[in-house]
């Protein structure tokens, strides 16, 4: 790990947003995303960018798959709340204005019942802010965050059920040696699915289930004796995430399979109870649902000190694909980053890195290396921007 943020002067990270904007993006989609609870029939992305009073821009992703109102819902919570709080006041770094904001506005979460989209909003401003310093020092993030390689492995994410083993072997075309199947759908399906896939995959090749919460603690520790019969390399999410502790554990311990968590943790008490816990082996934060940089890096510190993995969770728009790209760079470890397997233009467009054999490299642009042109065309483009 390279020091260069302890290396910088007293307010080099510092900063004053002139301005903030939102932009909710849809794609129409041909074939529906679909998972244990729910179905996407389009993909929704909310980017917003943020100008100091420099000129100097960053931009960000907040998490909005679900439900269909998401994308629109948060970009009315930032723009009526959120974004004024930051404008025309100095924060000495984006650390500072995260910290700001969790303790602003957690009243209004809790009195709204609506944590998830405040912690969501604020994800995304904390990386449009990282982007900002970033580009004004001339560093990619991960380097400025501590990172020095640039290559990182990946993995095909999002496999459907339905054509589930042609998605697995366009996957394989493209350059992927990991790729995770979503279960859950019923054992006549997921099995179908499994053994159709294993009975392809080659040597190095890697094969993770995501269940998506779909079991009850008994189902999911039958399905796990079931699983173990299969090269699977870790069972996402088979219980509810907020499962108690003792659950885990005994599904953990009933399991040769390990266990994989970390998307629906949403603060930092809760991550480190998972980072030490003996039931949990790759953590999975997602940078748009919670924490941003400033909340996830030390918990990703955290989880490799504790002898986990980290992989981070992503299943969104471009912004947040390279966002968690420098973050894995930066923390380093051999964790390998989520990318979805389906066709979406609000990711292709900004970032479709090349992949060969399982990796891709992350470019050295400054910041998250997002072309603001190639933004901008998007907000109009009548087809992306929901005008149609």
């Amino acid at each position: 790990m390279n020091n260069i943020l302890a290396e910088l002067a007293v307010g080099d990270l510092s900063f004053v947003i002139a301005s903030a904007k939102t932009m909710v993006l849809r794609s129409p989609i041909d074939t529906p995303v679909q998972t244990s609870f729910g179905t996407m029939t389009d993909r929704p992305a909310v980017y917003l960018v943020v100008q100091d009073t420099q000129g100097n821009t960053g931009v960000g992703e907040v998490w909005c798959n679900f439900p269909t109102c998401g994308a629109e819902h948060r970009a009315r919570l930032l723009e009526s709340a959120l974004l004024p709080a930051i404008t025309e006041t100095e924060f000495s770094d984006p650390q500072h204005c995260f910290n700001t904001l969790h303790k602003q506005f957690q009243r209004l979460a809790l009195q709204t019942g609506e944590p998830g989209p405040v912690a969501q909003s604020i994800a995304g401003i904390d990386i449009a802010l990282w982007d900002l310093v970033a580009k004004r020092l001339e560093l990619p993030l991960y380097k400025l965050l501590g990172g020095s390689d640039a290559r990182i492995g990946v993995y095909a994410s999002g496999i459907n059920p339905v054509g589930a083993t042609d998605s697995f072997l366009r996957s394989r075309d493209a350059g992927y040696q990991g790729f995770k199947l979503k279960i859950g759908f019923g054992d006549d399906i997921d099995y179908s699915n499994i053994e159709s896939i294993c009975a392809k995959l080659d040597a190095g090749e890697q094969l993770m289930v995501d269940a998506n919460q779909a079991w009850s603690l008994d189902k999911a520790i039958l399905q796990a004796q079931r699983l173990s019969d299969y090269p699977i390399q870790w069972l996402e999410e088979p219980i509810m995430a907020d499962s108690s502790t003792d659950d885990w554990a005994a599904l953990a311990e009933a399991s040769s399979i390990p266990l994989a968590a970390g998307e629906n943790i949403a603060d930092v008490k809760s991550f480190t109870a998972a980072s030490q816990s003996s039931w949990l082996s790759v953590m999975q934060p997602d940078l748009c649902k919670w924490g941003g940089f400033s909340g996830v890096l030390p918990v990703a510190n955290e989880a490799l000190d504790n002898g986990k993995r980290y992989c981070p969770h992503f299943l969104g728009g471009g912004v947040g694909l390279v966002a968690s790209a420098h973050l894995l760079a930066a923390v380093g470890g051999d964790g390998i980053l989520e990318i979805d397997s389906n066709p979406n233009p609000l990711r292709e467009k900004l970032y479709a890195p090349s992949i060969e054999h399982g990796q891709i490299v992350i470019s050295d642009e400054p910041g998250l290396g997002i072309n603001m042109g190639v933004l901008s065309a998007m907000q109009i483009d009548p087809v992306l921007s929901g005008t149609h």
